[in-house]
């Protein structure tokens, strides 16, 4: 049988997952030290089986470059993971610190880890406690580094796509990467990794919004 990269699972592929992980904590005990986790069971599978609250690596970097201060940017990876590289303005927190860490219920809270398991696992950790603004990196840091620092730009794109391609061009400038034009230039890049500083807000180019459809 053939195996499946875990980054390429879904969203809610990754979250059934962690159900079935926090599934075992709640009968083994807490997953963290000092504090008990309150799971709705009929909760959790409404969630799995519906679009989980997210934001995607675009929409990220379009924050950061606007300077935006009203969220909290989270990556639960490792020190050393973090320390190696980080998306600018995100603070370090461990899944064994993350039930001590100072945060309020009010906040908008985005969680990310390398492809989404661990962050899926702090999502459901926190809204568990009552963190209703609490929000998943779609794709993880996988997908900021493909999506924002080397993204695989099109030379042939239409006219209807020549203001998406700038505008992914401009973001991935901005936080020190280099845009591809095909996949055969992908992990060069990937290995020079950009020095991590926030940049100062500037005004990138905006997503065109989907037309809204009528209703019959």
């Amino acid at each position: 049988m053939k195996s499946v990269d875990p980054r390429e699972w879904s969203i809610n592929q990754k979250l059934a997952l962690v159900a079935l992980s926090l599934g075992a904590f709640a009968l083994l005990g807490s997953p963290t030290p000092g504090g008990a986790v309150t799971l709705n069971t009929q909760e959790l599978a409404a969630i799995v089986e519906s679009e989980v609250d997210h934001v995607t690596a675009e929409e990220l970097a379009e924050w950061i470059a606007e300077g935006r201060s009203d969220y909290r940017l989270l990556d639960v990876r490792d020190a050393d993971s973090y320390a190696e590289y980080h998306i600018p303005s995100a603070e370090p927190v461990t899944m064994r610190e993350l039930n001590d860490y100072p945060l309020f219920r009010s906040e908008k809270i985005v969680l990310y880890s390398d492809g989404g398991i661990h962050s899926a696992q702090a999502w459901f950790l926190l809204r568990a406690r009552g963190f209703a603004g609490s929000t998943i990196l779609l794709g993880g840091l996988h997908a900021w580094m493909d999506d924002v620092l080397f993204p695989d730009l099109s030379a042939d794109a239409s006219l209807d796509q020549v203001a998406s391609v700038e505008r992914r061009r401009a973001l991935s400038e901005l936080f020190g990467g280099k845009p591809r034009s095909g996949s055969a230039d992908a992990e060069p890049a990937k290995a020079k990794l950009p020095t991590v500083a926030p940049p100062a807000a500037v005004s990138v180019p905006k997503r065109r919004k989907r037309p809204h459809k009528e209703g019959c």
